[in-house]
């Protein structure tokens, strides 16, 4: 067992560039497993510079000095962030609060609809039945309330939060865009000066998950804003809340269109019954998300991410339960991430006996 232990490291851990990729990765998912509350705000402002980079790069190609490409960038950002919080975030206030205020009424309906049926369908469903259901419907309709209850008693601790975010990220964001190459020299003089693997892999996974990020930013905008401008176009209530919901469900590759058909169709039948309106409803939403799968998709991501299905799918769930939803965002990169560094891996052979 020794030997066979002592073999194996000696086939993949003889390279000392190969020591030193493994301790920055441990060492990495180490500090963003222990000190990723702490560092959200740093977290974040990395995240979004690393968006606008590519912006930034563009600028400078046009021979404008850095500073002003990116004062321009930053102007963009903080431009688009108070539209966001000055329009977008009233109008999703405002139809959660329409929604908060429907639910008990849209519950009672719904109640009602399934007492209905055992007279419809005696042999497919009893009594019995749908008073389990109805209880159960009720009993998590009263959890939800708790939750709402206790969220709003919370909220100052929250809007603090909130506050802290909204003054440290824009200006992280400026010095991530500012100092970029002085925060990368930084990094690399701790590094050894033999680092061809460590370049290699960076420089790989640099371009993929750039690729990934952005094109997965706009997928959301335009996802967002299509489905938006067709919901209210059809008079479908909450249609900026369910835009939103649509909009994030790119994030996680199949299930999320999935989990987020189940709100509009439950919407669109609460408000319209099955008639033809709610029809309307489900094939608009439905060549939505085909024009998404099959012509958006494909257009931003020039390089699609060679992951098998089932890799995807666990990448996913595991990143997701570390992270949350920045886990699950991020779920695709880390997983390229991992395979781009097993592909790079130096390998040492082993001679076999007799040679």
């Amino acid at each position: 067992m020794i030997k066979v232990l002592r073999n194996w490291f000696h086939r993949y851990f003889s390279d000392e560039q190969a020591v030193v990729l493994a301790l920055l990765l441990v060492l990495g998912f180490a500090a963003v497993l222990t000190l990723g509350g702490m560092l959200a705000p740093v977290l974040t402002g990395l995240v979004l510079a690393f968006l606008m980079q590519g912006l930034v790069n563009a600028l400078e190609r046009l021979r404008l000095p850095q500073i002003v490409a990116v004062s321009l960038v930053f102007l963009l950002f903080m431009s688009l962030l108070g539209l966001f919080l000055l329009v977008l975030v009233p109008l999703l206030w405002r139809q959660l609060s329409t929604l908060f205020n429907e639910l008990p009424r849209m519950l009672g309906e719904w109640q009602s609809l399934f007492l209905l049926l055992p007279e419809r369908y005696p042999n497919l469903i009893s009594d019995a039945q749908v008073l389990q259901l109805t209880d159960a419907i009720s009993g998590e309709a009263g959890k939800f309330g708790q939750w709402a209850l206790s969220f709003s008693l919370s909220s100052l601790p929250l809007l603090v939060s909130i506050m802290i975010y909204l003054v440290l990220v824009p200006i992280l964001v400026f010095f991530f865009l500012k100092d970029r190459e002085v925060i990368g020299a930084w990094f690399r003089s701790y590094l050894p000066r033999e680092r061809t693997l460590i370049t290699r892999v960076a420089l790989e996974m640099n371009q993929q998950i750039a690729n990934y990020i952005r094109g997965k930013f706009i997928e959301i905008i335009i996802c967002g804003v299509v489905t938006y401008i067709a919901f209210a176009a059809l008079g479908l209530n909450y249609a900026a809340l369910l835009a939103l919901m649509v909009g994030l469900s790119v994030v996680v590759p199949y299930i999320g269109a999935v989990v987020a058909t189940v709100p509009v169709a439950l919407i669109g039948l609460f408000q319209w019954g099955f008639s033809d309106q709610f029809l309307y409803l489900m094939a608009v939403y439905a060549v939505i998300q085909a024009l998404d799968g099959n012509v958006l998709v494909p257009l931003l991501f020039s390089e699609a991410v060679n992951l098998h299905p089932v890799a995807i799918i666990c990448a996913v769930l595991l990143f997701g339960g570390l992270w949350g939803f920045w886990g699950v965002f991020f779920a695709i990169p880390l997983a390229t991430l991992f395979k781009a560094v097993l592909n790079a891996w130096p390998r040492k052979e082993l001679a076999l006996p007799g040679e």
